[in-house]
């Protein structure tokens, strides 16, 4: 596949993930953490017009000059932005301007990849791959979260699972103490959070083959698990507390049966599915409630050759933290992932959403520890 049509098919995909929409849809920001579907679509394209048209492509005109204080996430190194919070109060540009500023972008972006590219650029545009492909992930469990919590719970497709059909084997893998190697190591893209490469010391450890299910979950909720301080940490306690937490998110108790919300609808809790959309807090208070404990992100990268995964992102223990030799490049790509290296937990794998080619064993996910939008699971360990 040529650069060209890598770039025309993930592009594309990103608005095959709205097409189920309406207008109202595109524009709703409920939390913070949640942004319009169509700032994604906007956002995505400045960053190809930024970093790529605009420095490399000659006389390439601007679609808009406004656009890069609308558009921009958290760059400060390109500019004022209009700040997280209000990305759901910008009614304008429009949703059919915004597919617009695509197509525009799109055109140009066809014409310039069909010209002799340096290595420079060569690197950016993959990175800009990449980096759309975080955010089809984030727009479908963003548009998840804005249809989940409309009391009328639409269904945004009956063409997407949340469960995989494969069958996992139950069980611990035993894996033996011992000095391994951690990070990523070859030719092909990765994030500069997956270097470099350094060796790590493990105890002994046994690991689940499985992630902890809904019918496993559901055993933790009736023990009376959210309401027993002992599972959990101080600062979880308080958001238990604070927040009225008694299950996962989307979860719902009707007539004395539990459902939860899916982009097919709201549904009955699947027993056998993965628990799904916990926050690290939950899965550190699970894990202490079976006696057990959350894997290190080396402890998963170490085992996760001998199980399946990528079916929730699976919280560790581990803080998110720069590897050793860790550096970050200058300018702008410099603050996309080491800035964020403080207050947050890794997880690894991948999830239902996360798009094809887009996964690694390597990959570090990461978020706060209250956070669980994403899909989120538990994998124990002992």
């Amino acid at each position: 596949m040529t650069l060209l049509e890598e770039y025309l098919q993930i592009r594309k995909y990103s608005e095959q993930i709205c097409e189920p929409l309406q207008t109202e849809d595109y524009v709703v920001q409920p939390v913070v953490d949640v942004s319009p579907p169509k700032w994604h679509l906007g956002h995505t394209t400045w960053f190809f017009e930024t970093f790529i048209l605009k420095p490399f492509s000659a006389n390439y005109q601007v679609y808009n000059d406004d656009y890069n204080f609308v558009f921009n996430s958290y760059y400060e190194t390109v500019g004022n932005r209009v700040i997280r919070t209000d990305r759901g109060n910008l009614s304008r540009p429009s949703v059919n301007e915004i597919y617009q500023y695509r197509a525009y972008v799109d055109e140009a972006m066809t014409i310039f990849l069909n010209t002799p590219l340096k290595d420079e650029v060569t690197e950016l545009l993959v990175l800009g791959f990449n980096h759309e492909q975080q955010h089809q992930e984030l727009l479908l469990t963003d548009i998840k979260y804005i249809l989940g919590n409309n009391p009328l719970f639409p269904v945004y497709t009956k063409d997407k699972k949340e469960i995989l059909a494969s069958e996992n084997e139950s069980g611990l893998i035993d894996i033996s103490a011992g000095i391994y190697e951690i990070g990523y190591e070859g030719t092909g893209f990765s994030f500069d959070n997956e270097l470099n490469k350094h060796k790590v010391y493990l105890h002994d450890f046994a690991i689940s083959k499985t992630l902890v299910s809904n019918a496993e979950f559901l055993e933790f909720i009736k023990a009376g698990g959210y309401e027993n301080f002992n599972y959990w940490h101080s600062e979880g306690w308080d958001w238990v507390k604070s927040n009225g937490i008694t299950s996962p998110m989307y979860w719902h108790l009707i007539d004395e049966e539990w459902f939860n919300y899916t982009l097919d609808g709201l549904l009955p809790i699947d027993p056998n599915a993965p628990v799904s959309h916990v926050s690290y807090y939950e899965a550190y208070a699970y894990a202490s409630w079976s006696g057990m404990r959350l894997p290190t992100e080396f402890e998963w990268e170490v085992a996760a050759k001998s199980f399946n995964w990528g079916e929730r992102w699976e919280w560790t223990e581990s803080a998110y933290l720069p590897y050793p030799g860790f550096s970050k490049a200058p300018g702008a790509i410099g603050e996309y992932n080491g800035k964020f290296m403080v207050n947050q937990k890794v997880l690894r794998g991948a999830s239902i959403a996360t798009p094809q080619n887009h996964s690694r064993i390597t990959y570090r996910n990461f978020f706060h520890p209250h956070l669980r939008w994403q899909y989120t699971g538990i994998r124990l360990v002992k």
